[in-house]
C-alpha cells in the first residue's frame, strides 16, 4: 500500500537538508569560464594588457605579494624600453649593501637602501616571513612569480580568485574571524581581503579601470611572470612542426624515386 506524502511535507524535507549541504560545503566552485588571447596553440600577449597588469601588480598587490624570480631587466618582454627600466629601477627601494661601517641600519632602526638598477629583482613588501605573517593575521602571502602555473586551473583559477569576491554565502555558512568568503577558494575562507576594486589604478591609455578588466589585466601579466618564452616556445615549436612536415615529404619523395624501379 502506497502513501503518498503531501507536497508541503516533501518540501519541509527536502529543502531544509539541501540548505544544510549549502551551509556545511566547502569544496570552491570550478573556475570561471574566460578566455584570454595568449591562449591556445597560437595565442600571444598583448603588450598594452602587459602594462596594464604590470601597474595593476605594483599599485596594488606588491603591497603583500612579492615577485621574486623577476628582474626589472625582464619587463623589456612586456614591451618597456631600457629607458622606462632604468626609471622603473630607479624608483625602487632595493636594500642597500652594508655601508663603510659595516651598517644595513640606520640609527632609527631603518633597513639602509638604495635606488634600484636593471639587473635588481623587484623587491619583496615585507623582509622576511615573519614580518609577512605579521602584517596579515598570520597569513603568508605566496609570491606570484609562478602563481598561474603553480594552480591548478592556472590563469582561470586566479582570475575567478580576484574577481569572486563580494557574493553573499550561503544560509549557515560560517565565515571565519579575519578571513573573507570567496566560493572559488578552497575551504571557501580567504585570507586575503579584496584586492581589486573600480578605479583601484587609473590606466594611461584610457581604459575603464573595472574590476573584471584590473583582473584579466594582472591575471595577463602574471602569466607571462610565470612563462615569459611562452611565445618564443610557441613559435619554435611551430617551426619545428613545419621542419618535420618538409622532412616528412623529401623522406617520401627519395622512397618513391629509390623504389619506382622496383615496381
Amino acid at each position: 500500500m502506497r502513501i503518498a506524502l503531501p507536497l508541503a511535507v516533501v518540501f519541509a524535507l527536502v529543502v531544509p537538508a539541501l540548505a544544510d549541504d549549502a551551509a556545511n560545503t566547502t569544496d570552491p566552485l570550478p573556475p570561471k569560464e574566460v578566455a584570454f588571447p595568449f591562449q591556445g596553440p597560437f595565442g600571444t600577449y598583448d603588450r598594452e594588457q602587459l602594462q596594464r597588469g604590470f601597474q595593476v601588480y605594483k599599485e596594488v598587490c606588491s603591497a603583500c605579494h612579492s615577485l621574486n624570480r623577476i628582474a626589472y631587466h625582464d619587463l623589456d618582454g612586456i614591451g618597456f624600453d631600457a629607458a622606462q627600466i632604468k626609471a622603473l629601477a630607479a624608483a625602487a627601494k632595493i636594500p642597500a649593501e652594508p655601508n663603510d661601517k659595516g651598517e644595513t641600519y640606520d640609527s632609527d632602526g631603518q633597513r639602509l637602501t638604495r635606488p634600484g638598477i636593471p639587473a635588481d629583482t623587484l623587491p619583496a613588501p615585507f623582509a622576511n616571513e615573519k614580518a609577512a605573517r605579521a602584517n596579515n593575521n598570520g597569513a603568508l602571502p605566496p609570491d606570484l612569480s609562478v602563481i598561474v602555473k603553480a594552480r591548478e586551473g592556472g590563469a582561470a583559477y586566479v582570475y575567478s580568485i580576484l574577481s569572486g569576491f563580494g557574493q553573499k554565502p550561503p544560509p549557515g555558512f560560517h565565515v571565519l574571524a579575519n578571513k573573507y568568503y570567496n566560493p572559488y577558494f578552497a575551504g571557501r575562507n580567504i585570507s586575503m581581503p579584496p584586492p581589486l576594486t573600480e578605479g583601484a589604478v587609473t590606466y594611461s591609455d584610457g581604459t575603464t579601470a573595472s574590476v573584471d578588466q584590473e583582473a584579466k589585466d594582472v591575471v595577463t601579466f602574471l602569466s607571462w611572470a610565470s612563462e615569459p618564452k611562452m611565445e618564443e616556445r610557441k613559435r619554435m615549436g611551430f617551426e619545428v612542426i613545419l621542419f618535420l612536415l618538409a622532412l616528412a615529404g623529401l623522406l617520401y619523395l627519395s622512397y618513391r624515386r629509390v623504389w619506382r624501379d622496383m615496381h
